[in-house]
């Protein structure tokens, strides 16, 4: 069994439970049901197209940073031009939770990413009554008719769709109401990276296909060779998490680019 294969056995457990404490329509009376989402597609072609991650550990690297509060790391992003911020919501693995997106969404103006791993269609019910803008499928744990159906769902919801490959195999998950293609550098099965794999898989995307560069860019010069090869945008959590002061580190970076 994979890691992956291990995270979505917890996930569905997860699911289950929430359902027997909370029902969609009590997530749909919430107070963030109906907040008018922010656009990602709209935020990255007029910024830096930065999407920001706070993100406190990962199966691979284990603790990143678990010293930083949420708001303090995400409204630094904000102020220093990041087109979105990702946060983590796993809690078993990525060490994350709803709370983080409920204690930043009020205080922030540009678009969140709701980044887990959505196997559940009550999952995009508990995105919308935590404010979240976006929420990501991942290809590796989903069928394309799911990726199908979740996308509608999404749509329904006022959420846009980060659809995330690695493989040529998962291109076929793509369809035309896919708001973003995030192209993830790091294999989920091995954890190797490989920014090449990447080029040429978004070069196979339709050409007005707005893509996302993710994980693994460790360098202003992976920044930029994914920038000069067309990537749109550019999801990056450890860059600046690995730092004892995210925020300042996110400062100094965006001054670089």
């Amino acid at each position: 069994m994979t890691i992956l294969d291990k995270i979505i056995e917890r996930k569905k457990e997860e699911i289950s439970a929430s359902r027997s404490h909370i029902s969609i329509d009590q997530l749909k009376n919430s107070e963030l049901f109906g907040r008018k989402s922010s656009s990602l597609k709209e935020s990255i072609r007029n910024k830096s197209g930065i999407i920001a991650e706070f993100k406190r550990q990962s199966p691979s690297k284990g603790i990143i940073n678990d010293k930083v509060q949420p708001l303090d790391v995400t409204s630094a992003y904000e102020n220093f031009g990041a087109s979105g911020i990702s946060i983590l919501t796993d809690k078993d693995f990525f060490g994350g939770s709803f709370d983080d997106i409920l204690k930043v969404r009020n205080h922030i103006n540009i678009p969140i990413l709701r980044k887990d791993f959505m196997v559940d269609e009550y999952q995009f019910y508990e995105a919308k009554s935590m404010g979240a803008d976006v929420i990501l499928l991942i290809a590796a744990c989903l069928s394309p008719n799911q990726v199908k159906e979740f996308t509608e769902l999404a749509h329904e919801l006022d959420l846009e769709v980060l659809l995330e490959i690695h493989t040529e195999e998962e291109l076929k998950h793509f369809n035309a109401n896919i708001d973003l293609v995030g192209i993830n550098n790091r294999n989920l099965k091995d954890f190797k990276v490989d920014l090449q794999h990447s080029v040429q898989l978004k070069d196979q995307l339709p050409k007005d296909t707005l893509s996302v560069a993710e994980s693994g860019i460790y360098s202003l010069e992976d920044f930029k060779y994914l920038k000069e090869k067309g990537f749109d945008g550019f999801l990056m959590g450890e860059y600046f998490m690995r730092n004892a002061d995210p925020a300042k580190a996110f400062e100094e970076f965006s001054l670089l680019i």
